[in-house]
This record gives C-alpha cells, sequence and structure tokens, in this order.
C-alpha cells in the first residue's frame, strides 16, 4: 500500500520568497513528510523510533559492531548512544558482547528477537520507501542521496 501525502492547496498559492532558496526549510519540509510517514508504517505498528530503527538496520546490515561506529554512523554523541542501546537492550533486541580481538571493548549484536524485529521493520519500511521513491527518477534518488550525504558530513 502506498500513502500518498499531499500539501494542501492553498500552500501552493503561498511565495516562499527567500525560503524558496534555504536549504533547511525544503529539508525540514521533506523531513516532516517522511516522519509522519515512518509513524505511521514503522513506528506505531512496531514501538520503533527512528533512532531505534537505524540502529536495528545498521546491525542488521553489519552484524557486530563497536559502539563508537554506531555513534559515528547515527551522528550522535556517546551518552546519546548509551542511553539507545540501553533501551533497545531492556527491550531484549541487542546484546553487548566483549570484542573477540580486544577483551577492553565492545560489540553490539541483535538477539534472535531483535534480529525479527529488524527484518519486520525493513519491510515495514519497504511499502513507505517506494512510496518516496516513486516521486523521483532513479537518477534523482542517487543524486539526492548523494548530495544528502555531502551535506551530512
Amino acid at each position: 500500500m502506498i500513502v500518498r501525502v499531499r500539501a494542501r492547496p492553498d500552500a501552493a498559492a503561498l511565495s516562499l520568497g527567500p525560503l524558496a532558496r534555504v536549504v533547511g526549510f525544503h529539508l525540514a519540509r521533506a523531513s516532516a513528510l517522511t516522519a509522519v510517514l515512518y509513524e505511521r508504517h514503522v513506528g506505531a505498528p512496531l514501538n520503533l523510533r527512528k533512532a531505534e530503527f537505524s540502529v536495528l538496520m545498521l546491525l542488521l546490515a553489519n552484524r557486530a559492531v563497536p559502539p563508537k561506529q554506531l555513534a559515528q554512523a547515527l551522528a550522535v554523541t556517546a551518552p546519546a548512544l548509551t542511553l539507545l542501546l540501553d533501551r533497545l537492550q531492556q527491550r531484549g533486541l541487542l546484546r553487548r558482547e566483549p570484542n573477540p580481538r580486544d577483551g577492553r571493548s565492545q560489540h553490539v549484536v541483535l538477539t534472535e528477537a531483535g534480529q525479527r524485529l529488524a527484518a519486520d521493520a525493513a519491510a515495514a519500511a519497504a511499502p513507505m520507501e517506494a512510496g518516496l521513491r516513486e516521486r523521483l527518477s532513479p537518477a534523482e534518488q542517487a543524486m539526492l542521496i548523494e548530495l544528502l550525504e555531502k551535506l551530512g558530513g
């Protein structure tokens, strides 16, 4: 099921003035749309915040990851990541294991329940992503991702 969220008709008649060239404004509008779609498809049905979803997807793709790498990938501070990981660990979705190469550090890995939820979340996100991607050609999708990665650092 593809869900479309449209701007209100009266919004189209409003001149954006200087906002038309403000990158942050357009990012915020796109973010608002994706937040609504995320909550409808993944967040509410699976009780997952966006950051939790991102952690699950990273761990699903990478199996065992040092917390420092997760923090860098998510652009969050170490204390914020610790709170996020603690929340997911309390739900039984991940565990911290000693790094086999260096016992002083840890890796974060999904539990079986975490793997199931991550797979369910990825499946739930697919129609949401399809609805967003249909607005862009494959070349535009690739360009958008490249530009957002560039802006993100």
